[in-house]
């Protein structure tokens, strides 16, 4: 998993990229095969906005975007949104390779 942090018009400290990383490595749990992320992390008028761009091999990308005025707090609430995507993403490939139909067995009468 390729993780890419890019800032526009703001600086992210140390700090800020540890938490980034740390709350994208809970993301491996789904067991899902996620080729990259970039997190795009930007400066707007009335706080920032951070998006996830979440690439997942054979699925479409899970892209979420979260505006807040507290630079944590957007951060948190993307992981939260990208935590549920990846869950719902997760269960549907689960369930839908449950049981084919090829794998049933004929029952004679």
């Amino acid at each position: 998993m390729n993780l890419q942090i890019r800032a526009k018009d703001i600086t992210l400290t140390d700090n800020t990229k540890d938490h980034i990383g740390n709350a994208v490595e809970a993301f491996r749990k789904y067991s899902l095969d996620i080729t990259s992320i970039d997190c795009v992390v930007a400066s707007e008028k009335k706080g920032v906005m951070v998006e996830f761009n979440i690439k997942v091999a054979h699925a479409n990308p899970v892209i979420i975007t979260q505006h807040d005025e507290d630079l944590d707090a957007a951060i948190d609430l993307a992981v939260e949104r990208a935590t549920k995507a990846l869950r719902r993403l997760h269960e549907r490939v689960v369930s839908h390779g449950a049981e084919s139909l090829k794998d049933l067995e004929v029952v004679d009468a």
